[in-house]
């Protein structure tokens, strides 16, 4: 049975400062930052001083601002399919943290905007990029021009960079050198919100705190990895934006190489902030360019999804007739590190795809003896690890066991750990960890310079080659292109279909649940 929502169990009061929000009438601070903030409060994690300052162009000014913020909230705590999954909003919680709240109108190309800025804030205070890339370098630079990036003794200064960081090698590259021209590497947080999810954190402790596990984590019992991102959702109102960023700058480098960071990378020393960022900066730096080859970018054309029918990418809002971006990217990938030897990897993320599914599937290699097939059984199916990331979480282990009657004939069964039944729920948007840690100097979940120009230089030759040509048509609502399918029979292998239903019975095999 699922668990009630509680509040997220108390733990250390995050330092005083003020949270400046460029952005403050977007989207993302509606959705994700406020209703983390309110969470946070809830836990009794953030300082009664802790202040929030929203800077935008919209002519608004602190009341109408924080109302907007309010409503808001309450809309998306009383939506049941919303991130935000509070139900309801505790006003002895809100009340005091929305009393907290300010706004500054500004446009960020003035240099006004920071003076203005400047005569606001006191003390410690962290900068948050939640606006489109473009203006990343505006608002680092009008910072630095203004002095707001100095540090002084009990007082620190913060920068939060959303993804993505750069749309090339090249121009991540020049964005570090930017940042790094007004603030110290220490005071840089780019952040990817993947890594505030529990599920993705679970991860460390799947490998690392289990016998079971880390033993054969490595290419002498692993056959192959996908990991996947699926969604059904198309690019609604986001057409400009995938036009200039298509699937495999919008996910692959940042979400997907994450999961495969906090997957393959080796032990660090201990869990403190800086061998895990070099264990996870090394196995990024030991993945091999990406071969175009081995690689295939789909565009969803019309299909239907749900029962209902969905339009063509060309035919969305702000997308260009003759498009030729991708919404749908696959491609195998090696890993130079004696643990990967042989063992593909492969990544596959999408948008009007048959479900919304973000998981990893390890899949191990047949048994190493051939009992079973002498004894007339057949070869048994190989045992597979299922980490779902979204949705349902949990983790699912596949192996087998004698199918009972006359012979030995195995059968598949299923054992899964579902997080909603073993643990009381926790509202969790995937940003109250990342803000809580922000403001507690704690860069771990962060990532690093050398780590991002690692991910780009991996999938640059796949931006270069598909800077020409078009992308191959797929239904929405199906699993991505036909191509995809041909990219993995090559060697062998075939995707996990997104159709499968996790509950279903495993070859005729009970899943295996816990007790009540």
């Amino acid at each position: 049975m699922t668990q009630p929502v509680l509040p997220i169990p108390a733990g250390p009061v995050a330092p005083p400062c003020t949270l400046v929000i460029f952005g403050a009438a977007g989207d993302l601070t509606k959705r994700l930052l406020v209703p983390a903030l309110y969470d946070l409060a809830a836990a009794g994690m953030l300082d009664g001083s802790m202040r929030v300052l929203g800077v935008d162009r919209a002519e608004m000014d602190d009341r109408t601002w924080a109302n907007g913020i309010s409503r808001a909230l309450h809309d998306l705590a009383a939506d049941p399919g919303a991130e935000f999954n509070a139900g309801t909003i505790r006003e002895e919680i809100w009340g005091p943290l929305r009393s907290r709240f300010s706004y500054l109108r500004g446009d960020i190309t003035v240099p006004a905007t920071f003076e203005a800025l400047g005569r606001r804030l006191e003390g410690s205070a962290v900068f948050y990029c939640a606006v489109s890339s473009r203006f990343f370098s505006p608002i680092v630079l009008g910072l630095g021009r203004a002095g707001l990036l100095g540090e002084s003794e009990g007082a620190f200064r913060r920068l939060v960079v959303e993804k993505p960081f750069g749309s090339d090698l090249a121009s991540a590259r020049a964005l570090d050198a930017e940042l790094l021209s007004v603030a110290a590497e220490s005071q840089i947080y780019r952040i990817d919100h993947f890594l505030g999810k529990e599920t993705v954190q679970a991860i460390l402790a799947l490998r690392f705190a289990n016998r079971i596990f880390e033993p054969v984590w490595s290419g002498e019992h692993i056959d192959h990895v996908e990991i996947t991102a699926a969604e059904t959702l198309g690019v609604e109102e986001r057409g400009g934006f995938y036009e200039r960023a298509g699937a495999l700058r919008d996910m692959v480098p940042n979400h997907l190489f994450q999961l495969l960071a906090m997957l393959a990378m080796e032990p660090p020393e201990s869990l403190a902030e800086k061998p895990v960022r070099d264990a996870k900066a090394r196995l990024l730096a030991a993945v091999r360019p990406a071969e175009p080859g081995d690689a295939v970018r789909g565009q969803y054309g019309a299909g239907t999804l749900n029962g209902e029918a969905r339009l063509a990418y060309r035919d969305e809002p702000n997308v260009a007739p003759d498009s030729a971006i991708e919404t749908y990217a696959a491609l195998k990938l090696t890993i130079d590190a004696p643990r990967w030897a042989g063992v593909p990897f492969y990544l596959r993320t999408g948008k009007r795809l048959a479900a919304h599914r973000t998981e990893i599937v390890v899949t191990f290699k047949p048994a190493s003896h051939p009992l079973f097939a002498e004894a007339g059984g057949g070869t048994p199916a190989p045992n597979r690890l299922i980490l779902q990331i979204d949705g349902e979480k949990s983790v699912r282990t596949e192996f087998q066991t004698k199918r009972p009657g006359p012979g030995l004939v195995p059968a598949s069964v299923a054992q899964v750990f579902r997080h909603d039944e073993f643990f009381q729920r926790t509202p969790n948007v995937g940003y109250e960890t990342l803000l809580h840690a922000c403001m507690s100097g704690d860069a771990t979940l962060f990532q690093r310079a050398d780590s991002i120009e690692a991910a780009w230089a991996v999938v640059e030759p796949l931006i270069e080659a598909w800077s020409q040509g078009s992308p191959e048509l797929y239904a929405a609502g199906s699993d991505g292109p036909a191509g995809a399918d041909a990219l993995l029979a090559r060697g062998g292998h075939r995707w996990t279909p997104l159709g499968d239903d996790p509950d279903a019975r495993v070859d005729g095999g009970p899943v295996a649940r816990p007790a009540a």
